[in-house]
């Protein structure tokens, strides 16, 4: 249904003035010209839609595109369907199409010949490989301390935070240094195992220098070392690819959230006894995958009773 617009309810009252009065004296009475009356008096034949604006789009068009460039549109996006709208445009003028990218895109529209997009692939996720007591796999990681926490006589220094976690159950070791090396890798595996109450049988790390030089061959680091002294099976992830070490990139941003965004250090023995409160926290804290119990709690109910909660 067409829309009834108070112009044309003006116009109708103008041109049944203007058949009573004439035309003078309504163009006098409605304050239009003489020529503006009697275009709609020939163009009203009693009903207000007669009086309704018309199309002002030309009937013509002396540029439009000519049959063999709408022929040479149609034949090359049949052949490249995906095709954007510049690489369909150089395509197009490679083979003698002069018009403009914003004229081909004007054509492409009106004919529903834009790209189709393929869908991207959906990356799946592969489930993480379930672990069946504490010490099967603990992943280790390096953090370096935010500069933004660093205060006072540490503000040029360098901190770093070394984690280690039980994929079985959650359960955190962390220790404080001042140095990112291999040495520190090997220093913090000894300490690990010192704090952790199981046997530890495979340690997973990313291929960072401070772990392994595999991709240089270059001879095993002080860590692989200490890992081979301890019978500990050394798996890498996968190059560039930190969601491989999931668990322990999941602690570090919780790490981020609650600890040093509202945590300054004025020294490297100040970090590392709030670092030592944070780890005590963590362990005590409850987790969902865990069924609401806290890391502390699912390896104490392990080594004791033999109960899991996974």
């Amino acid at each position: 249904m067409n829309k009834i617009t108070q112009t044309m309810l003006f116009r109708q009252s103008l041109v049944r003035y203007s058949f009573k009065k004439g035309v003078t004296e309504a163009a006098i009475k409605y304050n239009v010209n003489r020529q503006y009356v009697y275009r709609w008096r020939h163009r009203y034949d009693g009903t207000l839609q007669s009086l309704a604006n018309r199309s002002h789009r030309p009937h013509s068009n002396p540029r439009q595109h000519s049959p063999e460039e709408l022929k040479l549109i149609a034949d090359m996006r049949r052949r490249n369907p995906t095709a954007g709208l510049v690489v369909f445009w150089v395509k197009l003028r490679q083979r003698g199409y002069s018009r403009s990218i914003t004229g081909l895109y004007r054509v492409l529209r009106r004919q529903g010949q834009m790209a189709v997009k393929p869908p991207n692939p959906k990356y799946i996720p592969k489930p993480y490989e379930p672990m069946y007591y504490p010490g099967q796999r603990v992943q280790v990681d390096v953090k370096f301390v935010p500069a933004s926490c660093l205060v006072g006589d540490a503000k040029r220094e360098h901190f770093y935070q070394y984690t280690a976690i039980d994929e079985f159950s959650r359960f955190r070791y962390l220790e404080a240094f001042a140095e990112h090396s291999t040495y520190s890798s090997a220093a913090f595996l000894e300490h690990m195992l010192k704090a952790f109450r199981f046997k530890v049988e495979c340690v997973q790390t990313d291929n960072g220098s401070e772990f392994t030089r595999h991709l240089s061959n270059e001879r095993p680091t002080l860590f692989e070392k200490a890992l081979d002294s301890h019978g500990i099976r050394h798996k890498l992830i996968r190059v560039f690819t930190p969601r491989h070490n999931g668990k322990v990139e999941r602690s570090h941003r919780k790490d981020n959230e609650y600890f040093y965004a509202t945590h300054k250090f004025y020294s490297f023995n100040d970090f590392k006894n709030q670092l030592a409160v944070h780890s005590r926290k963590y362990n005590a804290f409850p987790m969902r995958p865990l069924k609401w119990q806290s890391p502390k709690m699912v390896l104490h109910d392990f080594l004791a009773f033999g109960v899991t909660y996974l």
